[in-house]
């Protein structure tokens, strides 16, 4: 399937549903296909070709989302580029990926106009919402599309090549969290894998309604594929407005949603998340970042079905799924036990924990989480050593630390480099988070080790408190000492009003370890 067909699929089961809503306005799935239709003859036009990258850089719109498909059609290659990342980082990007077009929306045209002069590869530039952009170079959506249509050359002809199998549909980076941005290469076998899975291990029964207000460049948007594929509508939310979402759910009898937890936790708090109807909801996905047990236990309680999904860039979202049913036990009560965990491994994905000498290992034993899978990538961009690095011994590597119980129940205790090691003894960051999140007045935190000339690294932690709230950084660490023992309990805490985030809601450890070194 091409990623276009996602959207086929839906306006062949009624072409006058509803497909994409922003602020009330909807536009069905017909006006959809006959758009990105527009968009692939431009690009066509243009000079952009079969493999040829073109980026968008956008908020949550349903322009810029209905142009992911045209890019399809035109058998290019979609490259979201997140508009949160720093010009440097997205000029970068751009430049990895050698895109020679680029769509964007006004908002960021100072951002446009700042890198481009730096992309001489960049020939198209093309405005969604402004029909005399501030970029030189750069032209309207509407006269970029009328001079296709007026053309004879091509005012005829239909694109709809699209690409499908092997071929690379899709380029997205990394983030410079780490170093140097990568080019994740994900093939339509890969997003159908994913499809494929979502179906599966998750209730979604014919026209759902979905709820994007993370951003649709990263699991927000591929989550709609498979949501299309059921023709169902997709309701977007153009700015974060927890007061705004809960109202969406509620107007629009939305039945699927993704959130990361950060903003779960902004749910929970918000005070008319009581007199919210949510009875619609079906499905209520979390992930990109671990999840407070305590706070996922009053979410199943307050919100309703909550669903968990881990995956990442490079196997995207289904290495493994918890469904809502699983969340509960077979009389209705909270199955506790399993919300440290990840679910299990989905249905067409092989997991297994590696040692560092690449050898497996047994049920309960800690090590690399590795993966066998269609999902998997087919490599990093121009960038053969990074892939054969994560390719090593024939599973990709994930980076995550963890193990699978006698159940099949995969537990990430940790990523690699975070695990900090005081004293000789192994100390996993996220066990030690979520003792730290299970105390009232913490809204989130991070765990760290800093260097200690006795321990070799201590353990301390940064915490964000509940607005309104108060703690002793005394109380905290000896609160910790009763969950986890002494040896992994924090020897210091500090408050912090905001932790360093990424753009899609991770708390960005290496800035934390650094402002304590610095501190």
């Amino acid at each position: 399937m091409s990623l276009a067909s996602y959207l086929d699929k839906g306006a062949s089961l009624g072409g006058d549903a509803p497909c994409l809503t922003l602020d009330g306005e909807t536009r069905t799935y017909d006006e959809v296909v006959a758009l990105s239709r527009d968009v692939a003859r431009a690009l066509r036009r243009g000079g952009v070709g079969a493999g040829d990258p073109v980026g968008i850089l956008s908020a949550n719109h349903p322009t810029s989302f209905t142009c992911v498909f045209g890019i399809a059609r035109a058998g290019a290659v979609w490259c979201p580029i997140n508009p949160r990342n720093a010009a440097g980082e997205n000029r970068e990007l751009l430049a990895l990926f050698g895109c020679t077009a680029l769509l964007f929306q006004a908002s960021f045209a100072p951002l446009v106009a700042e890198i481009a002069p730096q992309l001489p590869a960049l020939t198209t530039l093309v405005c969604l919402d402004d029909p005399e952009p501030a970029v030189e170079g750069a032209v309207g959506l509407e006269a970029w599309l009328a001079a296709a249509a007026e053309d004879p050359a091509w005012s005829d002809v239909v694109v709809d090549e699209g690409r499908a199998g092997d071929e690379v549909v899709a380029l997205v980076g990394t983030g410079g969290t780490t170093g140097r941005p990568k080019g994740v290469q994900l093939t339509d076998r890969n997003l159908e894998t994913m499809t494929a899975v979502t179906l599966m291990a998750y209730p979604l029964e014919r026209r759902p309604v979905y709820l994007a207000l993370a951003p649709l460049t990263h699991a927000a948007g591929v989550l709609c594929f498979p949501i299309l594929a059921q023709g169902g509508e997709i309701v977007v939310m153009a700015a974060p407005d927890v007061g705004g979402f809960l109202g969406l759910v509620a107007r629009h009898r939305v039945t699927h949603t993704f959130l990361p937890p950060t903003l779960i936790y902004m749910v929970l708090d918000h005070p008319d998340l009581a007199t919210t109807d949510l009875r619609s909801l079906q499905c209520f996905w979390y992930g990109a970042a671990p999840m407070s047990t305590a706070r996922l236990a009053d979410a199943c309680e307050r919100i309703g079905p909550m669903a968990q999904l881990f995956g990442q860039s490079e196997a995207p979202m289904m290495i493994s799924t918890m469904g809502p049913a699983e969340h509960r036990h077979a009389d209705g009560s909270l199955a506790t036990e399993r919300f440290a965990s990840a679910g299990r491994p989905s249905p067409l994905v092989t997991v297994a924990i590696m040692a560092q000498d690449g050898s497996l290992l047994g049920r309960g034993e800690r090590g690399e989480i590795v993966i066998r899978s269609s999902l998997v990538m087919a490599g990093y961009h121009e960038d053969p050593e990074a892939t054969a690095e994560v390719s090593a011994h024939g599973w990709h590597h994930t980076g995550d630390v963890g193990y699978l119980d006698d159940d099949g129940w995969l537990f990430i205790v940790d990523r690699a480099k975070d695990m900090v090691i005081t004293g000789g003894f192994n100390v996993y960051s996220a066990e030690v988070e979520q003792a730290l999140m299970a105390h009232d007045a913490v809204a989130d935190c991070a765990v760290v080790g800093l260097p200690d000339e006795k321990w070799g690294e201590r353990v301390v932690a940064a915490v964000q408190l509940r607005p309104g709230a108060s703690a002793d950084p005394d109380d905290l660490i000896a609160f910790t000492k009763e969950r986890i023992g002494s040896v992994k309990a924090p020897k210091q805490v500090w408050f912090w009003d905001d932790l360093p985030r990424s753009t899609v809601g991770k708390v960005l450890k290496a800035d934390v370890r650094s402002q304590l070194v610095e501190s």
